[in-house]
């Protein structure tokens, strides 16, 4: 089957549909804190919803600052991030929501494409275990080479429907809605960081596992150098211009 392109209107819009999605709940949270405010003067009413607003600006704030590196530019072309600031975004993210975190990584910068597809697998995981659980990050290697392993536990586990095509770049009926485009992008991002995205599943735990492509692990022998134009590349990926 031939790879979708999307047109770059389209995967923005897309793009900011998904960011929007994320936002509505904990700002819509946050007016209907501000309106009891305005109207209701029983002391614990109004402690109700300030406790409304704290809470639902810092999901807000949250989700905001984990899209700006999953999905925006984070930086100039080429820019790398720190793994420890990965960790802190996720376990933001994920602080009132249903799945726990754990997460082992080694204190380094990663090429930022590498650290946006390890954002985006980590959505996709909490999403093969829609009644909560445990996602166990792991990376090992370093950030030429590495591996990642995100393993999802929990009742119900299962992978992602239709996941795996849209990493691909193959989505079975051949378009991409708002519920696809993260690992639509997921896979753009992948190809662009030449890493290569597998799932398993084994009883209730479904493994994600991201490793560098077998393109970028050759070496071209040296009279017959790669062009650099021909390389997969962190900051340019092949199809789809990516931030």
């Amino acid at each position: 089957m031939a790879s979708l392109t999307l047109d770059a209107l389209d995967l923005s819009a897309l793009l900011c549909s998904r960011v929007c999605h994320d936002l509505i709940s904990p700002v819509g949270a946050i007016n209907n804190g501000l309106e009891v405010l305005e109207d209701d003067n029983d002391p614990s009413m109004r402690e109700f919803a300030l406790d409304l607003i704290r809470k639902s600006a810092r999901t807000a704030s949250a989700r905001v600052q984990f899209a700006r590196i999953a999905f925006g530019a984070s930086g100039s072309v080429g820019a790398a991030i720190d793994l420890a600031d990965a960790e802190k975004l996720t376990r933001n993210m994920f602080a009132d929501e249903k799945p726990d975190i754990a997460w082992s990584a080694p204190v380094a910068l990663f090429p930022k494409n590498k650290v946006k597809l390890l954002l985006n697998l980590v959505v996709i995981a909490s999403t093969a275990i829609p009644r909560g659980g445990l996602i166990d990050v792991k990376v090992t290697g370093d950030g030429d080479a590495p591996e990642i392993v995100i393993v999802a536990s929990g009742s119900h586990a299962r992978i992602p429907p239709h996941a795996e095509e849209l990493i691909a770049g193959t989505p079975e009926n051949g378009s991409v809605d708002s519920h696809g485009i993260l690992a639509y992008y997921a896979g753009l991002v992948a190809r662009a960081a030449a890493m290569s995205v597998h799932f398993s599943i084994e009883g209730d735990a479904v493994t994600i596992r991201a490793v560098p492509t077998e393109t970028a692990a050759e070496t071209a022998p040296a009279s017959e150098p790669v062009p650099e134009d021909a390389r997969p590349s962190d900051s340019e990926p092949p199809d789809t211009a990516l931030a």
